[in-house]
């Protein structure tokens, strides 16, 4: 689902597998349920299907207005997206996936399976081998109608917003025979109670933290329409990028000169320093070290838009409790320590 954004296509692959540069040096509190605890929860959560707990697979209407239909449940999924896979994962199916792209890699089970290539261009010969039932890809990706070609069922995903995320996520219960109450309900639910539990516990004093959020060098900007701009917003924060200019716009440098966030949380491994753009040092989010930087495993949670959304949302929330302007850090949301 992530790939999904509406930029150009080497832009999405390199937000499907964004990572960033270091984790945060300080300790900090968690919500009260966990970080880890929410991150883990939509797998645990997520039940082993036998095919007689199943339901006849709907026909669908993938994102490139293709109708679908498999003739029996699915046994061998192929997933070219990490959103997707966490997706399929989260409704209960992991076990029959048969191979993913290079990027999938949570839960840790799927790095288990072979990879047949990246997102976008995966190698076909290797999809074609596994003989899956059902392909699940971008709609940005150019193997769909190839892959079509030579016999294979294939559905495109796209997501920019949350409403996307719960729309994919009975798209792809209905497709893959799962009944909608034990799966794409429960999990939306999970994310939900999640992110409401996270809003919760956040400390008055951060509400209208004015906040830029970046997702790939260029700058391009979670704008408030995206999924993460839509979790800023739950979370009290104010985005500094106008909604008129989409869900993630690329910016000129000078933007954030002009509009001065007060917090700057960061999505990309190739940000060494806010200080790389020209003039940024002269930010005051920068001079008083407000900016938040992510790991590996906590950008994928907050980047790609699927049942992590919950631990998104608590990973922003850390950096606003202990970022927000004239607030004590280390202050954060929640009750346990989580040491970083």
């Amino acid at each position: 689902m992530a790939l999904f954004f509406a930029l150009r296509p080497r832009l999405r692959q390199a937000l499907a597998c964004m990572a960033l540069g270091a984790a945060w040096p300080m300790a900090y509190a968690a919500p009260s349920a966990s970080i880890d605890e929410l991150r883990l929860q939509p797998f645990a959560n997520a039940p082993v299907w036998k095919d007689q707990d199943l339901v006849t697979p709907v026909a669908i209407v993938d994102d490139r207005g293709r109708q679908v239909q498999l003739g029996q449940l699915p046994q061998r999924i192929v997933s070219l997206l990490p959103s997707l896979t966490e997706s399929t994962c989260a409704l209960g199916l992991c076990e029959r996936l048969v191979g993913v792209d290079r990027y999938s890699d949570w839960p840790a089970s799927v790095k288990k399976l072979p990879v047949v290539g990246g997102g976008l261009d995966p190698s076909v010969e290797s999809v074609v081998a596994l003989k899956p039932d059902v392909v699940l890809l971008s709609n940005a990706s150019k193997a769909a109608e190839r892959l079509q070609a030579l016999g294979l069922k294939v559905v495109a995903l796209d997501v920019k917003s949350k409403a996307d995320i719960h729309r994919v996520l009975g798209t792809l219960g209905q497709l893959l025979g799962v009944p909608q109450a034990q799966g794409a309900e429960r999990v939306w639910r999970d994310l939900e109670s999640g992110i409401d539990a996270v809003v919760r516990e956040l400390p008055e004093r951060t509400r209208h933290t004015r906040v830029y959020f970046e997702v790939s060098r260029g700058p391009y900007a979670a704008g408030p329409q995206s999924f993460i701009g839509e979790t800023l917003t739950q979370l009290g924060a104010d985005n500094v990028v106008p909604a008129e200019l989409g869900p993630f716009p690329r910016l000129s440098p000078e933007f954030l000169l002009r509009a001065q966030p007060e917090v700057i949380m960061l999505g990309n491994r190739s940000m060494q320093a806010a200080t790389s753009y020209p003039g940024w040092h002269n930010l005051q989010a920068v001079k008083a070290g407000r900016v938040c930087v992510f790991s590996d495993e906590e950008s994928y949670a907050i980047v790609r838009p699927g049942p992590r959304m919950a631990q998104a949302a608590a990973l922003m929330a850390r950096c606003l409790a202990d970022k927000a302007p004239g607030k004590a850090p280390g202050k954060a949301p929640g009750k346990a320590a989580v040491a970083r």
